[in-house]
């Protein structure tokens, strides 16, 4: 690998702190069961921040997108985004365990959700610049490996040194939960520390520099104008409808897995927390894999691939009866995630034109988020009328199983070129 792809992929290893330390497992247990009045008023509360976040993002990626590549500004905006999210985190410090700090800890965490997904758009939109668009698929698998890497890393930094020694280190308070409390300061220190090799070694990309005015201006048009164009690229427009589906499958199947491995096989706190840590070791090996395979099959077949894995397994895994089954089913489901999501990535980095590449990663993410209400209201509704947590989580596999559908009509990239 050159320097330069190495410098883009190691902004995986440096953001993936946040949702693994933030969004899953720390901050957001804490939030729920020491912040918030009670435990089931703090899922609420955790869940209508997130659907407005979620809202947000949808809405702002495009324009922001469409104005970094207006005004050649995507390594600057990147920059501006990983400091406000690592300044929003850090911020987290000042959430005391006292429902008094619970709107201060929803804004703290909402903010540095924003900032972190508008950062993924310009990070995403660097690729093509980072290399070459034979080795695509290859340095986004490494960098989503990095990610899982980093995330890991990070969330085992902060139990080893800060939340499980007892006392804590530095004097920290456990009252007042401080050693928890100081795993956001870490967080952020670890986005800032890592974070800064992309922006000095991967150039800003194709598209003209304009003044910040002039920019928006256009941004505003060309955000308006890709979405009345649309219908024009109908590769693009179906690869975008298909990741509705198999992507709202993939977020219900990490939001809820955890809760149907407590409820079906009756996993501990601590079980779980192994098994999250297993499913990110093969996560791992997965995407770095999954880079080598798709330059042999292509990005299209390589997603095509994870997702029927991932409904085999899945589906076995919802006929499982016993936990040592669940724990091998579910390990191997873990190596198909990273390929079905870098090879995402790099299929985007395909399909859009390299001038506007920001623009449509801004769709891209909103692709991600337009519809994140729709698994888990689904799920609800097909758990409560079943009265089985079994047949709630089969919701997966038709979401994964619409999205494979979808996307096999879109053609499979041959150059650098849009598929249009």
């Amino acid at each position: 690998m050159t320097r330069r792809e190495w410098a883009w992929a190691s902004y995986d290893w440096a953001n993936s702190a946040f949702p693994t330390v933030v969004s899953t497992f720390v901050i957001a247990a804490y939030f729920t069961k020491a912040v918030a009045p009670d435990p089931v008023t703090g899922q609420v509360m955790w869940g209508w921040m997130q659907a407005l976040v979620g809202l947000a993002i949808g809405l702002i990626s495009p324009l922001l997108g469409a104005i970094a590549d207006a005004g050649g500004k995507r390594r600057s905006m990147l920059l501006t985004t990983t400091a406000l999210a690592a300044l929003a985190t850090a911020g987290l410090w000042f959430a005391k365990p006292d429902p008094a700090y619970a709107l201060w800890a929803l804004a703290c965490v909402a903010l540095g959700t924003l900032f972190f997904e508008l950062g993924t758009v310009f990070y995403n939109a660097l690729l093509p610049a980072a290399t070459t668009r034979e080795r695509l698929g290859r340095i986004s698998g490494i960098g989503w490996a990095l990610g899982y890497a980093g995330g890991l890393a990070c969330l085992v930094l902060c139990l080893a040194v800060l939340v499980q020694p007892d006392p804590p280190p530095f004097g920290l308070d456990r009252s007042q939960a401080e050693e928890v409390r100081a795993t956001a300061l870490v967080v952020a220190a670890w986005m800032l520390f890592f974070g800064w090799p992309v922006l000095v070694f991967v150039k800003e990309g194709p598209g003209e520099r304009r003044p910040w005015g002039r920019a928006a201006m256009h941004g505003v048009t060309e955000t308006l104008r890709l979405l009345r164009g649309l219908p024009r690229h109908p590769a693009i427009l179906r690869f975008m409808l298909a990741r509705l589906f198999y992507t709202d499958g993939l977020n219900v199947l990490f939001a809820f897995g955890a809760v149907f491995a407590a409820g079906v096989h009756r996993m501990g706190m601590e079980e779980i927390l192994l098994f999250g840590i297993a499913l990110n070791v093969s996560g791992g090996i997965g995407a770095f894999a999954g880079g080598w395979i798709e330059e042999r099959l292509g990005a299209k077949r390589t997603v095509l691939i994870a997702l029927l894995a991932l409904m085999v397994l899945g589906g076995a895994m919802l006929l499982a009866e016993s936990k040592s089954v669940f724990w091998v089913l579910g390990v191997a489901l873990g190596l198909f995630f990273g390929p079905s999501q870098a090879a995402s990535r790099s299929l985007m980095a395909h399909l859009a034109p390299p001038a506007e590449v920001t623009a449509y990663f801004g769709l891209y993410a909103f692709s991600g988020r337009a519809t994140g209400f729709l698994g888990p209201a689904l799920l609800a509704l097909v758990t409560a009328a079943s009265g089985s947590q079994r047949a709630g989580m089969a919701v997966v596999l038709v979401m994964l199983a619409v999205g494979a559908a979808i996307l096999a009509g879109v053609p499979q990239p041959r150059d650098g070129r849009s598929a249009r």
